[in-house]
């Protein structure tokens, strides 16, 4: 169904997330979607939670398992999962076939916020990101927009210091992980795997194509190379 304009109706999200108009409030009230007014909700956070989301009936992983996936299909050693762990996740990996399957799953690797700010602050919020390489996958960099991680104790002070407002519309959008930050940065730099899974759920469908593709070729690889 084609959706017009920047807001949506409680019967317009019902039918695009194939819920009732109930669970509808439910997502507004948790704040998974941002309601604007009694009734209208803001077509932007619809959508995302729709691309991230899917259809509810795809289990996510827990954000550590979820990093040991990233890392497995980089072809890096995860961390903070043991034998029996790491045998059932390579085991479940070998499985998934569908690229939007597999970034439902990941989805918990991070909590994903968007923000706006002042145009000046935004070469200096990126500096104190990570950002996965977009001209791994044929993508052009936009300088106007900010996309990365940051460990989870850090959003509050990056926040406070640039002066951001969270907004579903903003061009700040901040990953915050427990996960080692500095073994982000080493996945975000060994291929191109971690920026697909960033892709996967953008947007704008040029750029979630790309990512799909991508991971269709990086999950071909790993049931090709590692034993069941």
């Amino acid at each position: 169904m084609a959706i017009q304009g920047d807001f949506l109706t409680t019967h317009e999200v019902s039918d695009l997330l194939g819920v009732a108009p109930r669970q509808v409030r439910a997502l507004a009230e948790t704040g998974y979607i941002a309601r604007v007014a009694r009734g209208v909700f803001d077509r932007t956070s619809v959508e995302r939670y729709r691309v991230g989301h899917g259809s509810g009936r795809t289990r996510t992983w827990a954000e550590h398992t979820a990093w040991g996936a990233v890392a497995m299909l980089s072809g890096a050693t995860p961390l903070h999962l043991g034998d029996v762990q790491t045998y059932r996740l390579r085991a479940t990996l070998r499985e998934i076939t569908d690229p939007h399957e597999l970034a439902i799953r990941l989805r918990d690797r991070a909590r994903v916020t968007t923000w706006s700010g002042h145009r000046s602050v935004i070469t200096r919020v990126r500096k104190e990101l990570i950002a996965p390489d977009r001209r791994r996958l044929g993508l052009v960099d936009n300088d106007t927009i900010v996309d990365g991680y940051l460990e989870a104790d850090r959003i509050a002070d990056l926040v406070r210091r640039h002066r951001l407002r969270e907004d579903t519309n903003g061009v700040v959008t901040l990953r915050d992980t427990t996960m080692d930050i500095h073994f982000i940065r080493y996945l975000a730099t060994l291929n191109e795997t971690l920026a697909a899974v960033d892709a996967v759920t953008s947007l704008d469908p040029r750029e979630r194509g790309v990512g799909e593709q991508v991971l269709v070729r990086r999950l071909e690889s790993f049931r090709e190379n590692v034993s069941p």
